[in-house]
């Protein structure tokens, strides 16, 4: 008789799954938790003690762990092996069907405590797993209900499972322990309060969904999620299917807005704002921060740090916009909205700038800190000029970090009336956003970066009347900049600080 060993916290599906397999021949053999479900649901079950010999103890922390089971489970099946098992009453197991303590769930839970926590480590469960895939060969592991059915058709059909499938069950087997345990490690540097970068990074994502394309439709793509949060830091509430870009464009745009306090939107385009706004309502920072760039706002991405509301909505749907993201959407609001039924609304239920940057480079991966913090007004320096357009240069200095370098933003009244991004050389970028700002440039400030390597910056912003400077300073031409800035009246703050975004 043929023989399966189920052991599983998530339920689903798994009374229907042993049904099949009493139907197919095989003896079910189970433990406590799992063994009482299926007898409640009218199968004939083996207790893993009867099999052991051993009760389950230490309140379930122990009930698998014996040589009758994983002896069963990592046989080969050749003589010696054979041999061995007969000599000591073992007897071979086909089909082990397990799936973890819900450790995951636990930690999202914000009542739960660290007790809790450690209670729902599993460890029998995992070295089920772990021995069952290692023994594929011989031995089909099951850790998804979705995979249950394909098994049972191939029972039914062959009277085994095909070697490939037990390979490729096998893999998700080990990335199903994998994650469970990168979720652990993680949890435990969240509480041990250890600085710095661990010795060893693990990343955890689940596959969310396989994308369209990536940024060109010839690039495949997919989305991982990940993170600890009981619901979904995203939620799609309309439109169409995300795209590899709009993600990126959404994570860009809600890092951005998330900089104010007041009603802030930003409309950004291939990573870059093409306009960005403060106001004292949404709606106001809206209109500000479209009419800074309407052409480029077109097909744009738009972030608020504001619920969305009907005055707001309405704005909105007279042009048209990938996607909008914001912490949510009143119901007026999303009947306005319903009439583009492909535009993309995105609540968002996290701040999401606390975390690491990643990217890949070469054989391995660069790790940062996100560039969350900037310095205060009160800690800057003033070089040349008195202290004046603070409002605008704090606006200013809080857009320009999330432009690409080379960068540079002008600004009046808590509007971009030019962004320069991702230029060569910074006189480049200047260039393009004073150009950008035209005469509106005539008393307003602009924002660099980082530094003025030449003052041929300061000497271009003259000529279009920019009031003030903010830029990080610490270049050896320097005093160029400051020189020029005092011939030409213009006020200019130092920082201390660059915000490089590459």
């Amino acid at each position: 008789m043929k023989r399966a060993l189920i052991s599983v916290s998530n339920k689903e599906g798994i009374a229907e799954l042993a049904q099949e397999l009493v139907a197919l021949g095989f003896e079910i053999i189970s433990t406590g938790g799992t063994a009482a479900f299926l007898t409640s649901a009218g199968m004939s079950v083996t207790e893993v003690s009867k099999v052991t010999g051993f009760p389950e103890m230490l309140e379930g922390r122990v009930k698998t762990l014996h040589p009758k089971i994983h002896g069963g489970i990592l046989a080969l099946r050749n003589e010696d092996h054979l041999s061995t098992l007969e000599e000591h009453g073992i007897s071979p197991f086909d089909l082990v069907v397990v799936n973890l303590y819900p450790f995951r769930e636990t930690i999202n839970n914000p009542n739960a405590g660290w007790d809790d926590a450690i209670e729902n480590i599993d460890i029998g469960g995992p070295t089920l797993i772990r021995a069952a895939a290692k023994n594929h060969r011989y031995v089909t592991v099951l850790v998804n209900p979705n995979r249950y059915s394909e098994v049972i058709t191939q029972l039914k059909e062959h009277g085994e499972v095909s070697q490939e499938l037990r390979k490729e069950l096998a893999l998700e087997a080990f990335q199903h322990t994998a994650a469970y345990d990168a979720a652990i490690a993680s949890y435990f540097a969240d509480h041990t309060g250890v600085a710095g970068f661990p010795q060893e990074l693990l990343l955890q994502g689940h596959l969310a969904q396989e994308l369209r394309y990536g940024e060109n439709p010839h690039q495949k793509a997919a989305w991982y999620r990940g993170g600890k949060q009981s619901g979904p830091v995203l939620e799609q509430l309309q439109g169409t299917e995300l795209s590899f870009n709009n993600l990126v464009d959404l994570q860009a745009a809600w890092d951005l807005v998330q900089e104010f306090d007041r009603p802030a939107v930003a409309i950004i385009k291939h990573t870059n704002p093409c306009g960005a706004a403060i106001a004292g309502v949404l709606s106001e920072a809206y209109k500000k921060a479209f009419d800074a760039d309407p052409v480029s706002a077109f097909g744009g991405i738009v972030a608020c740090n504001r619920k969305v509301d009907k005055e707001t909505a309405t704005k909105m749907v007279e042009t048209f916009l990938e996607a909008v993201i914001a912490p949510g959407f009143d119901e007026e609001a999303l009947s306005v909205l319903s009439s583009k039924a492909k535009l993309r609304l995105l609540a968002c239920s996290s701040a999401g700038q606390n975390r690491k940057v990643i990217k890949q480079v070469f054989d391995g991966f660069l790790v940062q800190e996100a560039d969350v913090e900037t310095v205060p007004p009160e800690d800057w320096q003033w070089v040349a000029g008195e202290e004046e357009c603070l409002d605008d240069l704090v606006f200013g200095w809080k857009v320009v970090k999330h432009v690409k370098s080379n960068a540079i933003v002008v600004v009046k009244d808590g509007i971009t009336l030019g962004v320069g991004a991702g230029q060569m050389n910074r006189v480049g970028a200047a260039e393009i956003a004073l150009k950008q700002a035209g005469d509106n440039a005539k008393g307003a400030v602009l924002a660099s970066d980082a530094f003025f390597p030449f003052r041929d910056t300061v000497d271009l912003a003259a000529q279009y009347g920019i009031k003030a400077i903010v830029q990080p300073g610490g270049s050896l031409r320097d005093q160029e900049s400051i020189t020029a800035c005092q011939e030409h009246g213009i006020a200019m703050a130092f920082t201390g600080r660059r915000h490089f975004k590459h």
